[in-house]
This record gives C-alpha cells, sequence and structure tokens, in this order.
C-alpha cells in the first residue's frame, strides 16, 4: 500500500524577527578619569623633562699630545732658541662639562647617574652662584692664557733660563701702590737678583708681612731701588702686592682652540722642557697627566680628573701624572692599564718622565696614590 506523505507535519519556523535597534554605550566615568590622569601625568613627566636642573654632568674631555701637531702647526711653536725633536706622548687632558650657565635636564642627569664614565656633580660644585654662560667662557678663555704663561715661566726656571719678572698691575689697597707702577722691571728684591717668580717669592719669603724690603727696578730706562712696605696674600703669606707679568727670552707660543681652564698648565710645561733639551724626554713613552701649575713649579690640585684618567686611557696612555692633592680622588676610579704617579712640583712630573723613559725599577718606584 502507498503511503500519502503531502499531509505530513511541517518543521516548526520561526519566528519573523522584529526590528533590530543596536545600542551604543558610552564611556564609564571611571575609564574617563583614568585616561585623564594618564594624560596629564605623560604630560608632566614631558614638562619636567624639558625643565633645567640644578647640576653640572662632567664626562671625559679630548687629551691632546702637546708634542703633536694640528693642521700642520705644532702644538707648542718655539722660536729664537735652538729646539729638538720630541717622540712619544705628553697629553693634556680634558673634561666635558654640561650645565652651570648652559643648564641641563633631568634625563641628561639621570644618565651620568647611570654612566660609570661619568658624574653629575651639584651647579655650585663648578661654577659660581649667578655666572652667566659668558662669564665662564672669558674666565676659563683667560685661566688658559695664564696657565700658558705660568708654564714657559716655569719651564725656563726649570731649565735655568732666567725670565725677566716686572709689575703687570698692583693690587687696589697694598702699602705697594703708592710706591710700585705697572711695567716696573724687578731686579731685586733685598739684594736676592729677581730672575723668575720663584727667586722673588724666596726673597719675599724672607720677611715677615709689613715688613719694609728693598726694590731694585728699572722704570723708563733707568735703575732705582725704592722701600715697599710688605703685604699678606690670599693664604696668608708674605707678598708684595702686585701681580706679576713675564718677558720671556724667546717666543714661545701655544696654539690650542676651544679649551678653557688652568688644569694644562703641568703638561704644557713639560711639553716646553722636551723641546728645548736634547734627547728623548718620554723615551717614547705614553704620558698623560694634569695640574694648574705656578710659575713657580708648584703643581696644585683640579677638578674633573677621574673623568680625566678615563679620557687619557682612551688616548692610549699608560702612565699619568696626578696632583697630589687629588690622590683621595684617584684612588678607587684608576681604569685599568694605567699607572698614576704623584706629584706636587714640576721638578717631580719631569723627574717622573725620565723615570718611566728608563723604564725597569726606576718606573716602578715612583710614588703613586694610595
Amino acid at each position: 500500500m502507498s503511503q500519502d506523505v503531502t499531509g505530513a507535519l511541517a518543521p516548526p519556523q520561526p519566528p519573523t524577527p522584529g526590528p533590530v535597534v543596536t545600542q551604543h554605550r558610552g564611556l564609564q566615568p571611571r575609564t574617563v578619569l583614568l585616561l585623564l590622569s594618564l594624560f596629564v601625568a605623560v604630560l608632566l613627566v614631558a614638562v619636567v623633562a624639558t625643565l633645567p636642573v640644578p647640576y653640572v654632568v662632567l664626562g671625559e674631555g679630548p687629551a691632546l699630545n702637546t708634542l703633536s701637531t694640528s693642521n700642520g702647526k705644532q702644538l707648542i711653536e718655539i722660536s729664537g732658541h735652538p729646539t729638538y725633536p720630541a717622540s712619544g706622548g705628553l697629553y693634556l687632558t680634558t673634561v666635558s662639562v654640561l650645565g652651570g650657565p648652559r643648564p641641563v635636564t633631568l634625563p641628561t642627569v639621570l644618565r651620568a647617574w647611570l654612566d660609570p664614565d661619568e658624574a653629575a656633580v651639584p651647579v655650585e660644585a663648578v661654577f659660581p652662584p649667578g655666572q652667566t654662560a659668558q662669564q665662564a667662557d672669558e674666565e676659563t678663555r683667560q685661566e688658559m692664557t695664564d696657565s700658558q704663561s705660568a708654564a714657559t715661566a716655569a719651564a725656563l726656571q726649570e731649565l735655568g733660563i732666567p725670565v725677566t719678572v716686572s709689575v703687570g698691575d698692583v693690587v687696589s689697597g697694598v702699602p705697594a701702590a703708592g710706591v710700585l707702577k705697572p711695567g716696573d722691571v724687578l731686579l731685586a728684591v733685598q739684594g736676592h737678583a729677581v730672575t723668575g717668580y720663584a727667586s722673588l717669592r724666596s726673597a719675599v719669603m724672607g720677611v715677615a708681612p709689613g715688613q719694609v724690603v728693598a726694590v731694585h727696578l728699572r722704570r723708563g730706562g733707568s735703575e732705582q731701588t725704592v722701600d715697599v712696605t710688605t703685604t699678606k696674600d690670599q693664604v696668608g703669606q708674605t707678598a708684595l702686592g702686585v701681580v706679576p707679568r713675564y718677558t720671556f727670552p724667546f717666543n714661545v707660543k701655544i696654539q690650542i682652540d676651544d679649551i678653557g681652564g688652568p688644569s694644562a698648565g703641568t703638561m704644557f710645561a713639560l711639553g716646553i722642557i722636551d723641546k728645548l733639551t736634547p734627547g728623548n724626554l718620554t723615551g717614547g713613552q705614553q704620558i698623560a697627566g694634569t695640574g694648574e701649575i705656578s710659575p713657580d713649579g708648584t703643581v696644585s690640585p683640579i677638578g674633573g680628573i677621574a673623568e680625566k684618567m678615563i679620557g687619557a686611557r682612551h688616548a692610549g696612555a699608560r702612565w699619568f701624572l696626578a696632583p697630589a692633592e687629588n690622590c683621595t680622588e684617584v684612588v678607587g676610579h684608576v681604569p685599568a692599564g694605567l699607572r698614576v704617579v704623584r706629584i706636587s712640583t714640576l721638578h717631580a712630573a719631569r723627574q717622573a718622565v725620565e723615570a718611566i723613559a728608563r723604564g725597569g725599577t726606576a718606573a716602578s718606584s715612583l710614588p703613586t696614590c694610595s
């Protein structure tokens, strides 16, 4: 029997959908607040990152060989006196300075704190309060000029070459102001010939401040002797109260650009000595160093010595001459492969270079910072 299937029940059909309504939910107040807070925080960070901070960042600067030439010119050029060829290296070292009159931002300081080759120090440790960028530049340029004159005077004194000392200026308010005049050539003090700053200082130091000394001088082509009452200098020592000026028997010209400050004086003086003496002072060794120098050959401490040692090592130096008063800053910061020798006078620095040139026990027994 056949079966009729047309009457079978059909499967249920889904209901016809009604109109579709899409709901748009706005940002929750909490989300808006969070985004706004994030925006403000980012804005504040950006603003803070651009604000100057009262710090100075110190880093290694270039190390220059005082025996070298640049653009066809010798860094130390001497004319009017025999000179001798020199090899090896006597490197002056420098520090790069960011900050102070030209402010730095917080990210720069943070980077310095994280970098073992840099240091961030309070701005007042480097620059006087209120000093402008122009004043800082002028001061460092003058310090460089003075260091070159002092280095030449000290080098010639070390070699026994007389230097003419005259009065550059008289300090205001001292007894000498009514007696000595700028341009006076100082020939003798208390009967002791003045052949350089060391001889002048030695003669004056033989009396107490406030005592009268006999100063033999040349003024306007004629010689005379005047009585000058001594005074005290800034450290309480006996002084005439004048700013000396030096006239050298031949020309010494130091040609250097874009570097300021007084700390290259010791290496300038050693370079001058090397060029004025036969033979090779360094023995071909690579020697770096630093230290402000006085015309009498005293080596004084400087700043940024840790960064200068890094620069010296990167320049290939294996020896470093450091002022004795900087030794506390040297210990614990000496780069691998660099040996530091402490010095306090130009004569000691010269002897150290000569010992390094000889090598062996002479070099290994040199005094170090400890």
